[in-house]
């Protein structure tokens, strides 16, 4: 109900939005104003200004006269945020194997993140998969205490989530392959091999993301 009151540019933005990094607008769809503007009931006009806000994204390319195209993530995009994943992650794991006060909380979050992983494997759920995978990665960064490698990190949420659906829903029926590299991960930080960790991690992003 309160997002029913929230102003109809907004409620347009975000149902746009979630489409697009849910993946139920691929990369390269076309969508219109109408489509959206039927969806939410409401005039096209707000329509109109949320797909500006998300063309300034660049998750859409505005098209006279037709609408909007999703665009896709490129190659050169993907490997920035891959880039940047791993110096991050490397760098939390590093402080966080000398600190023992710092590994507690990195510890509960990766059993949390690894137990949910092991559900979705489970019941084939690769949507639900891909969120606690982001989770278990976070909270390397997070649990590390390291501000402004947090909010640079969280910055980068909104393309890991659809770089990581590419990932999870055509490997449906493989999840534990990914389950068993993510223990293997976590496995390496409570051994306090944080090289051990950077070369776990390297492989598992180039196996299941940069190929």
């Amino acid at each position: 109900m309160a997002d029913e009151k929230s102003p109809a540019g907004d409620r347009a933005y975000r149902h746009t939005k979630e489409l697009i990094l849910s993946g139920a607008l691929a990369g390269g769809q076309l969508t219109s104003e109408g489509e959206i503007a039927q969806d939410l009931s409401i005039s096209r006009t707000p329509v109109r200004e949320a797909f500006l806000r998300l063309e300034a994204e660049q998750l859409l390319r505005l098209v006279p006269k037709r609408g909007a195209v999703v665009v896709p993530v490129s190659p050169t995009e993907l490997e920035d945020v891959l880039d940047l994943r791993e110096a991050l992650e490397t760098a939390a794991v590093r402080r966080l194997v000398g600190r023992e006060e710092l590994m507690t909380a990195a510890t509960e979050g990766w059993t949390r993140a690894l137990a949910e992983q092991t559900r979705c494997a489970a019941a084939k759920d690769p949507d639900g998969f891909a969120v606690a995978d982001d989770a278990f990665h976070t909270n390397f960064v997070e649990a590390s205490g390291n501000a402004l490698a947090i909010r640079f990190y969280r910055s980068l949420a909104e393309r890991q989530r659809r770089m990581s659906l590419h990932v999870t829903r055509p490997r449906a029926n493989r999840l534990d392959e990914l389950l068993v590299e993510h223990r293997a991960l976590a496995d390496h930080v409570e051994r306090r091999d944080p090289d051990g960790f950077a070369r776990a991690l390297a492989d598992h992003l180039d196996r299941h993301h940069r190929s």
